[in-house]
């Protein structure tokens, strides 16, 4: 047991049917289903293979598809024929998650099978919205269909989603209410590496958030200023672009509507509070790209109305890379624009490369930031990469996520029948 959680270490697998919650959630080409990059994958294979190796049969949950709901969603297929290249052995793949079909196939495993489910966000109760808006308890979360098709027929769980720990979603905290649990390997080594750096950070800190992930960022932002663990914060992506509005620039008709087409302009309120309160904490661009033909850019209150921003210009760049250059830590979630394209790539490429080759201690989580440093390889010069993003920025700022205090709570009741 460590941090109060159990590890595999306090179980006997051999022969025991293991739910095994990974994050696996990567970006991917939906016209030929390839995935644009395996990081996440190859973080969790550690835990796969011990499973395995051990005599567990092994069932694996994930999600693929982020807080835009269904818009994002894709099958967990690709992800098994990666998964078994990795690992050298057959992983098995099923298009159902609780439906009769999963569950014959759950029964039939023998010992040292692995059997990945489809995206189990197909399921409405383990959406994003479902948790935003019901907010329903861990104990509630148990009764949910998920946890009741599937937990009768496993005899642990094992959570290795440290990417989604800051998530109260039935595959997250409604198993560790009826079955033993632990946490798997990557979340045991994530949890204590970042345990250990956010324990005397060097200063000045700076958190760089950027993306499309506007309700994870702007939770970020309010609580890393409030409670001082941010000394400045860079922003880019929506995360900008809302800032902007809550400061009364004009973003132009186009990206307004995309503002508001995607249900985000609640969250110019938020931004207006954040900006009344730590105003000089906050760095915001002075300059955005957009693409007329080729990459143009234009100061913040010369904005076009008709053409999409999609990248930070080259002034915020030099301010930014000055305000990382001064810092000594510096934790990274999410890119500065549309990043996968040639024309807006600046921003991201180049924030990116300061930090790596810079003398400051780096921490970057998030699927898009990840595939951001394999794409401008520069992977290698960062000091610590986490597979999580919101929950890592959370965990950062001292919040108990989720998964974590159900992980310790199947701790607590596992003692007591001890």
């Amino acid at each position: 047991m460590k941090f109060g959680m159990c590890t595999l270490d306090d179980f006997d697998l051999l022969g025991k049917t293991v739910l095994c919650r990974v994050d696996i959630n990567q970006p991917i080409n939906k016209t030929t289903g390839q995935l644009k990059d395996i990081t996440r994958i190859k973080a969790c294979i550690p835990t796969l293979k011990e499973l395995s190796d051990k005599g567990a049969k092994v069932v694996v949950l994930a999600h693929q598809g982020g807080d835009l709901e269904y818009k994002n969603y894709y099958s967990t297929k690709p992800h098994a024929k990666v998964i078994a290249d990795l690992l050298g052995k057959p992983v098995q793949f099923v298009d159902d998650v609780i439906g009769p079909t999963a569950r014959e196939k759950i029964k039939a495993l023998k010992e040292g099978e692995i059997l990945l489910l489809d995206n189990v966000r197909f399921l409405a109760e383990e959406m994003t919205l479902f948790e935003t808006k019901l907010n329903l308890s861990a104990e509630e979360l148990s009764q949910s269909q998920t946890v009741k098709r599937l937990a009768p027929l496993a005899d642990l769980y094992v959570c290795d989603a440290f990417a989604a720990a800051h998530r109260s979603q039935p595959s997250l905290v409604g198993f560790e209410q009826v079955l033993p649990s632990a946490m798997g390997r990557l979340f045991e080594e994530e949890f204590s590496v970042i345990s250990s750096v956010m324990e005397n950070p060097a200063r000045p800190c700076v958190f760089i958030l950027g993306g499309a992930k506007i309700q994870d960022a702007f939770m970020m932002m309010n609580t890393v200023l409030s409670n001082g663990s941010a000394d400045k914060v860079i922003t880019g992506g929506l995360v900008a672009h809302i800032m902007l509005m809550a400061k009364g620039i004009n973003i132009g008709k186009k990206s307004t509507e995309f503002i508001y087409k995607n249900n985000l302009s609640g969250y110019i309120n938020d931004a207006k509070q954040l900006l009344s309160q730590f105003a000089d904490k906050i760095l915001l661009p002075l300059d955005l790209a957009f693409v007329r033909e080729e990459r143009q850019e234009a100061g913040v209150n010369e904005l076009p109305e008709d053409e999409l921003l999609i990248d930070i210009g080259h002034q915020t760049v030099e301010m930014y890379k000055q305000a990382i250059l001064e810092s000594a830590t510096v934790f990274v979630n999410g890119p500065m624009g549309v990043f996968e394209k040639q024309l807006s790539e600046y921003g991201t490429k180049s924030i990116w490369e300061t930090f790596a080759n810079a003398t400051t201690y780096s921490v970057i989580g998030g699927g898009d930031s990840l595939t951001a440093a394999n794409q401008f390889k520069v992977e290698k010069e960062i000091s610590y990469i986490c597979t999580g993003g919101g929950a890592l920025v959370r965990f950062l700022s001292g919040e108990e996520l989720p998964v974590v205090r159900a992980l310790r709570d199947a701790a607590k009741r596992a003692q007591q029948r001890i």
